[in-house]
């Protein structure tokens, strides 16, 4: 059965999350701010900004009103950078029913250290929050290549009805009722993205990265913990599952900003990676709970300037040896 869906923002994700809801045959309100891609989906069908080379359905429109976009939503999926997730759902309030808002970044916001579900909670307070969340490359969705994410909400019965509206004939949407785990799993391992990339890109070794991306994972689990996350939510495809394929390739963002700095390059102009901004906070959300997070903590450093790779293998390195369980 059909829904009407609301899909606000225009950036990669969010023009595969459209076009393969409209291939599912659900009626999708497109709301983006630039009007000239508006015009090239519209027009030629195609993202050229965000998803070039390819071919959209020819269903699929744009719009730069978010009030048309809006109207009648059964839900609203807001895919916003994590930073900018605060003015969009300023944006909407007002404008929308109380529907529910899937959140569809993976972050925390910098300035508070509230996760996503907590920003939209506080400006939309009448909207059900979830987050959609696993391992899923926008140009692969795009394609319609087959791809499996989690739908979390703290309520069962609602994530579970979103996960069915959500999926489609390539993109199968799982469950789960611990909202927190999924948000913190694909926060956290962005962080981590930018450590492997770092690894590979300053010519550390395959060895080096499984052993970052196994550690990384550790204290993934531990700062998770803290928040109330359930491990089996960590194990899935929000966790377990987006940092294999986030730590593996330089398709991810996060991947490749690490990559470029573990060489040295000139990081300027390079495209957003969530893990920047959400390394800082992750960091200080460990300090601040007596959590230890070392590789968290060097990924912050070294994007602030204060270490280099090598002195953050060096660090790393000398630790006090230790158990594995420990």
């Amino acid at each position: 059965m059909s829904a009407r869906i609301a899909v606000l923002g225009g950036g990669a994700w969010g023009t595969a999350l459209a076009v393969t809801l409209v291939r599912a045959g659900n009626d999708v309100g497109f709301y983006m701010r630039d009007g000239e891609t508006a015009q090239a989906i519209n027009e030629r069908h195609e993202n050229p900004a965000y998803l070039p080379g390819i071919r959209l359905d020819k269903r699929l429109v744009a719009t730069n009103d978010i009030g048309a976009a809006l109207a009648g939503a059964q839900c609203i999926l807001a895919v916003a950078p994590a930073q900018a997730l605060r003015a969009l759902a300023g944006e909407i309030s007002g404008k929308a029913a109380a529907v529910p808002i899937v959140n569809c970044a993976k972050g925390i916001e910098r300035e508070t250290g509230r996760r996503l579900s907590e920003v939209i909670g506080e400006i939309l307070p009448a909207n059900p929050s979830a987050c959609l969340s696993g391992p899923s490359f926008a140009t692969d969705v795009a394609r319609g290549l087959p791809t499996a994410v989690t739908v979390g909400a703290n309520d069962e019965a609602l994530a579970g009805e979103l996960a069915r509206v959500l999926s489609g004939p390539t993109l199968r949407c799982y469950s789960s009722d611990d909202l927190v785990g999924v948000e913190i799993g694909g926060a956290l391992k962005n962080v981590l993205a930018i450590a492997a990339g770092a690894v590979i890109g300053a010519g550390l070794g395959a060895s080096a990265q499984a052993a970052i991306v196994t550690r990384g994972f550790v204290e993934l689990r531990r700062v998770a913990a803290s928040f109330g996350a359930r491990p089996e939510t960590l194990m899935g495809l929000s966790g377990f599952g987006d940092l294999m394929l986030t730590c593996g390739s330089p398709q991810s963002r996060n991947f490749a900003y690490g990559m470029a700095l573990g060489r040295g390059d000139d990081l300027t102009g390079m495209k957003l990676a969530e893990g920047v901004a959400t390394s800082g906070i992750a960091a200080r959300i460990a300090r601040e709970r007596g959590i230890e997070a070392p590789i968290t903590d060097v990924v912050a450093r070294m994007l602030s300037g204060e270490l280099t790779i090598a002195q953050a293998m060096g660090e790393l390195l000398s630790r006090p040896l230790k158990a594995e369980d420990e």
